[in-house]
């Protein structure tokens, strides 16, 4: 699943395509949605919350889309050639007279009125990423959760939006706390810290598509641990772990060094 900073860059991208642009095609691909033509309306805004995409219209309407596993949206110049997938996977086109922008593999998308965005969004926590950012609200959510696993408290977004298994491994790795410790064992500021890691990697990485979380873009040294189980850690050479954590069948892979992270 895309994390935070995925969204974020795609919401930005697709922000300067639409804003500010009436459609000249508007079409949903969905069962619920079919019937619903976009074209005629003009984008105010196009934004990211957590892992979802909003696009508000200037008929204060807005549009949900989110990724899940393997969704995207792709732009070309309106008349080229769409290159995301097969025909039969596009789930919505929304064309300016510049640009088309198609969406692949989307399986959420909502049509709300703007004020009730929050039926579909009320429920996260502070999104990592956005401009309202709250790290003593999201502390709170998480110390609720005093009996949780850290690894999986950090994946739920009703904590804090934005989280994907690739920062909740190696913000832990680089705080040395191991994915298993529960939330309750952490001080403030220990958990303060590994939030406040995390959200850095993110910021570093936003504004590209490359996630490097170990300051190197070259292929194979972009990461401290995730998906490097049983290779040996970069800081201490021991064999790197895997295992699952989290209730069946929301159960995430997580990576970790038995050293480093005591």
């Amino acid at each position: 699943m895309p994390e935070g900073d995925t969204v974020w860059l795609a919401a930005k991208r697709m922000n300067q395509a639409l804003a500010g642009e009436r459609l000249t095609r508007g079409e949903l691909r969905v069962p619920q949605l079919a019937a619903l033509d976009l074209s005629g309306r003009t984008v105010d805004e196009v934004v990211s919350r957590g892992k979802h995409m909003l696009f508000r219209f200037a008929d204060r309407h807005t549009l949900r889309s989110h990724f899940r596993m393997d969704g995207s949206w792709r732009i070309s110049a309106a008349g080229q050639p769409w290159r995301g997938g097969p025909a039969f996977a596009v789930r919505a086109v929304l064309s300016t007279r510049r640009w088309d922008c198609v969406g692949y593999r989307l399986y959420d998308l909502a049509h709300v009125p703007t004020t009730e965005e929050s039926s579909l969004v009320g429920h996260l926590g502070p999104d990592l990423l956005g401009p309202d950012w709250d790290a003593e609200k999201a502390l709170r959510r998480l110390q609720s959760q005093e009996e949780a696993e850290i690894g999986v408290s950090l994946l739920d977004q009703r904590n804090l939006a934005g989280i994907g298994t690739l920062y909740r491994t190696e913000g832990l790795f680089l705080a040395g706390v191991r994915p298993q410790r529960l939330v309750g064992d952490l001080e403030s500021a220990a958990l303060a810290g590994v939030v406040e890691r995390i959200r850095r990697l993110m910021v570093h990485n936003r504004e590209r598509p490359q996630q490097s979380t170990t300051g190197s873009l070259r292929r194979g040294e972009t990461h401290w641990v995730f998906e490097r189980d049983g290779q040996p850690c970069r800081r201490c050479g021991s064999s790197i772990r895997r295992g699952d954590q989290g209730p069946a069948p929301y159960a995430r892979v997580s990576y970790w060094c038995p050293d480093c992270q005591q």
